[in-house]
């Protein structure tokens, strides 16, 4: 259930920030399929991938982060 909440908010903000996964898998240096797996929550996405993706978004991880994560 994290991992499809953390999938959810990363496309969320990827879309945002004008994306295509494609575009956006290139960028984090990882395949559109890992990055498809993550954002359909079948892929529990590792702090190291979600630091990448903060830092691609020019986001902090708690914005990233799905409410209910971490607290």
């Amino acid at each position: 259930m994290e991992a499809e909440k953390w999938g959810r908010r990363i496309r969320a903000f990827r879309k945002l920030k004008g994306y295509t996964q494609e575009s956006f898998a290139k960028d984090l240096g990882v395949s559109v399929s890992v990055l498809g797996e993550i954002e359909r929550g079948n892929r529990e996405p590792s702090k190291e991938f979600l630091e990448d993706v903060a830092k691609s978004l020019n986001v902090t991880i708690e914005e990233l982060s799905p409410n209910d994560v971490g607290r």
